[in-house]
């Protein structure tokens, strides 16, 4: 919106065609979402104090949560995703599809997010809307984006399927796109959603993972770089580093308010929401295979969930002490904060390896 504004008049007065230089705007884009958050954090946290907008504790969890989180104010992705609109309508190129479809699913999954946080808070337990049906909204959600994608990004690159590692190794999926996508999307909200259960776990990995996508998506925009790294070039995709950097922005100024011990929790509000962001920008992108090494502690706890599952259906006993991976570590008998810095650094290793990929080619 102010991008667009200014750069109506870049003719009349040279010096506004500073903000056409996608790294000022990402820049930009960072600062003001993080700034957003800042301010309204702690006003946000005590109104939802007030109105006992709190977390419902998992009984069947560590016995340290019920004392040390309950009464904890969540559905703190609101902030999240307030944060994230204000610095990608204000910096980005609105006449760019690709912020619209980035737009549509994060906005869609974090309304399917806040409606069961809502039945949790108001049922009083963890359970809110049954998987079922929650997965079957994602899938219809993420059905209406590639709509979007079909309709209004003009690309022959979109049903490709690119593999890091390898120069010319890229496979048309053909029709086959569809559920691929529709597993990408949903997937990656899924497991940031089952990452989100410790003070900042999700939050410094999404961080991590979407400034690696701002710069993937800033030379995979840009002829010239894109080329050299031997990747593919999309036109219009260079706009998806804003979006990127404003959920680095908004994730950010979160993580002051997340960090252990949490003041609040973003709740699935937040979690669905950034993790189908990151999805879709994986996607967008066409770095799909890079986003599992980068988000790998995503793929990691979601995987962690199946493999209970399927163990305890068909064996009756238990892989895990607990699932998702990093409670189970906790009923070993390692501090909260220790899972969660060791996680951290395992999401920092595994970026480094994905940004990797993009020179080992």
């Amino acid at each position: 919106m102010l991008y667009n504004f200014l750069t109506s008049y870049s003719e009349t007065y040279s010096f506004l065609n500073f903000f056409n230089f996608l790294t000022v705007r990402t820049g930009l884009a960072v600062i003001t979402s993080m700034v957003i958050v800042f301010l309204i954090g702690d006003k946000f946290i005590k109104y939802f104090s007030i109105k006992k907008i709190t977390n419902p504790i998992r009984v069947d969890g560590p016995k340290d949560h019920l004392i040390k989180k309950i009464g904890t104010p969540t559905m703190g992705g609101l902030l999240i995703l307030i944060g994230l609109f204000t610095g990608v309508f204000l910096w980005s190129d609105l006449n760019n599809p690709y912020n619209w479809l980035l737009f549509f699913i994060t906005f869609s999954f974090g309304t399917l997010g806040a409606f069961d946080d809502y039945k949790k808070i108001k049922s009083k337990n963890s359970h809110g809307i049954s998987s079922k049906i929650k997965f079957l909204i994602q899938i219809i959600i993420s059905l209406l984006s590639l709509i979007i994608l079909y309709n209004y990004v003009d690309s022959d690159l979109t049903n490709n399927l690119y593999f890091p590692f390898f120069k010319n190794l890229v496979i048309n999926l053909g029709w086959f796109f569809i559920p691929f996508y529709l597993f990408v999307i949903v997937g990656s909200s899924n497991a940031v959603n089952l990452t989100d259960g410790l003070d900042g776990l999700a939050t410094v990995p999404v961080i991590l993972v979407a400034g690696c996508f701002a710069f993937i998506s800033y030379v995979s925009g840009n002829i010239i770089f894109s080329e050299y790294l031997l990747i593919p070039y999309i036109e219009g995709v260079g706009e998806v580093s804003v979006f990127c950097g404003a959920i680095i922005g908004a994730s950010i100024g979160f993580l002051w308010f997340n960090a252990p011990p949490a003041k609040i929790f973003m709740g699935d509000t937040g979690s669905l929401a950034l993790g189908g962001s990151l999805g879709a920008i994986g996607v967008v992108t066409k770095h799909e295979i890079v986003l599992a090494i980068t988000g790998g502690l995503f793929v990691l706890e979601a995987i962690s969930v199946i493999v209970q599952v399927i163990s305890f259906k068909l064996t009756g006993k238990r892989i895990f002490m607990m699932a998702p991976i990093h409670h189970h570590f906790e009923k070993k008998g390692w501090p909260e904060s220790t899972v969660v810095i060791r996680f951290w650094i395992i999401s920092l290793i595994l970026a480094m390896i994905g940004l990797a990929t993009l020179k080992l080619r």
